[in-house]
């Protein structure tokens, strides 16, 4: 294959992998495909190596012998070339075996390996991908408080010592994400990051990266925060690595004229307006927007704790779905997870071999999660829901009749006009930000295409386990819910009256450690007698 041909295909698969292929950072279950792809590539690469070492021992011994015989031959040129044999061989030698030696060279042995490499990228993430796990990571920082150094090390929650899974970043990593927010405009994390790595940096850590690139972005981020006096810090350290650095020396000069215009503002500042100044300095990490606050805080399990009274009036059961049949010879366990808005988990609902029944069908079809757009009623990708779902239709498995046929008759609701189930996976950092799952009055056609009305309740299995982070969580009220294989949660989104139940408002923290896997059915008004069945009770 010719470099011009090889060239052509790695240019066409990198078109398509930039098209076809994005998102992939938003679906746990889409990039384990991506390990074995790239162990896939290291075992043909380790192939490459040991062609390559095969190719350069067969010339390593060819200069052994020929080293030998030309240290003898040039002792007595006339004397070696006076045996013809010696005479015969050199001409041999010279005229066939070094054109042989020749071609040995110039063989290319890495045609296998560029060829698979070729047929593998079609699969790779890209640049967009990329930037999506990087935000993912500077999301997890912030919603779980979590600084560089512990992000780093890889010291998470949920981490277990010696972990087989536990991985670092090093200064290279470092810098790539303060370089990933610094493209955001976000000096914040830039900062942070920047800082991480020049701490690496200077506790000798071997890298490629220098310290005078870390430092220039160090002290524009800081300089951008209103941070003079640190920017001037850190530009006077560049320079005394870079005396030169055109850049640094300007950046100096205003620096200064800056901070002598800072302090001399200062000194006729009021003690009221430096209050102020202070208070505006924590706009973007979450204390001005309360609902923000309080999600992130239910995230980090430092919510609203229920009072002991309320506490006493949550219980477990087993319930028989108001003696339906089958539950009546096998009842089902039910626990009040929430009193307002009523809350129900139920567990052991769902089997291993179901569950993974249902992620074997829905993973092939994972797409990028989408949302109704309020003002369009059309569903979008947005950056506040971060993950790939599928839908699966209940003909087509009878896995999915069977979980639809249980969720109708343990909620007593009619499933033929709810919407088909639902299949979630999320990515790295993966979440749904607080959002309402039925329709407000000012979205009057968010479910018209559907033709079944609005959305009266929610029902949503856990298909696994979460080591770290992933709750349930309903800001206005306080709840969280974490994920537990194998149940399921179910609420009221409607009054009887078919308003909105606004407590009801929910999100889904970012995964900070695990994967997180989730079907729900969304039940719709049309069709319904609203009894509320489980012991849920109407409240306004």
């Amino acid at each position: 294959m010719g470099v011009r041909s090889v060239c052509c295909i790695l240019l066409v698969s990198l078109i398509k992998s930039s098209s076809a292929h994005s998102d992939v950072f938003t679906s746990i279950g889409h990039m384990t495909d991506l390990l074995f792809t790239e162990k896939d590539l290291v075992t043909s690469l380790k192939e490459y190596i040991r062609a390559e070492e095969s190719k350069l021992e067969q010339v390593k011994q060819w200069a052994k012998k020929l080293d030998a015989v030309t240290a003898t031959a040039t002792q007595d040129p006339e004397g070696f070339l006076g045996h013809p044999v010696n005479a015969f061989k050199l001409m041999k030698r010279l005229n066939t075996e070094w054109g042989e030696v020749e071609d040995l060279v110039l063989k290319d042995m890495s045609d296998g390996f560029i060829s698979n490499l070729t047929i593998q990228r079609q699969y790779f993430p890209n640049d967009e991908d990329q930037t999506g796990a990087a935000k993912a990571l500077l999301r997890l920082q912030d919603t779980y408080q979590l600084d560089t150094q512990t992000i780093s090390s890889g010291d998470l929650p949920g981490v277990t010592t010696n972990s087989l899974f536990q991985s670092t970043l090093t200064v290279e990593d470092c810098f790539e994400l303060g370089k990933i927010a610094y493209s955001e405009a976000d000096y914040y994390h830039t900062e942070l990051w920047m800082a991480q790595a020049l701490k690496q940096l200077d506790e000798g850590e071997d890298t490629s990266v220098d310290v005078v690139s870390v430092l220039d972005y160090l002290s524009y981020s800081v300089y951008q925060q209103g941070e003079l006096e640190r920017a001037l810090e850190h530009t006077k350290r560049l320079l005394s690595v870079d005396p030169e650095h055109q850049r640094a020396l300007g950046n100096l000069k205003y620096f200064d004229y800056q901070l002598a215009k800072q302090r001399k503002a200062e000194k006729e500042q009021s003690a009221k307006e430096e209050s102020k100044k202070e208070q505006e300095k924590t706009v973007g990490k979450g204390e001005i927007f309360p609902e923000k606050g309080n999600y992130e805080q239910l995230c980090r399990g430092q919510g609203v704790r229920m009072t002991p009274r309320r506490q006493s009036r949550l219980f477990c059961r087993y319930y028989d779905s108001n003696r339906h049949p089958f539950y009546m010879i096998g009842p089902v366990k039910q626990e009040d997870e929430w009193d307002r808005p009523r809350i129900i988990r139920y567990h052991d609902i769902i089997t291993e071999k179901e569950m993974e029944k249902v992620k074997e069908l829905a993973k092939p079809r994972l797409r990028r999660a989408t949302v109704h757009d309020p003002q369009t009623g059309e569903l979008t990708t947005a950056q506040y829901r971060v993950s790939k779902s599928a839908w699966l239709v209940a003909y087509e498995h009878p896995v999915v009749d069977r979980i639809n046929q249980r969720i109708e008759d343990i909620t007593g609701l009619d499933v033929k006009t709810a919407e088909e189930l639902q299949v979630a996976n999320y990515g790295v950092g993966g979440q749904y930000e607080p959002h309402f799952d039925f329709g407000r009055k000012d979205e009057p056609d968010a479910f018209k295409a559907l033709g079944t009305g609005n959305r009266i309740a929610t029902w949503l299995f856990y298909m696994s386990d979460v080591a770290a982070g992933g709750a349930t969580v309903f800001p206005e009220v306080g709840a969280a819910v974490k994920p537990m294989k194998g149940t399921a949660v179910f609420w009221y989104n409607l009054f009887s009256s078919g308003e909105g139940d606004y407590s009801t408002r929910h999100a889904a923290c970012p995964v900070l450690l695990g994967n997180k896997w989730v079907s729900n059915k969304w039940i719709h008004e049309r069709g319904q007698e609203f009894r509320r069945p489980c012991g849920l009770k109407e409240t306004d």
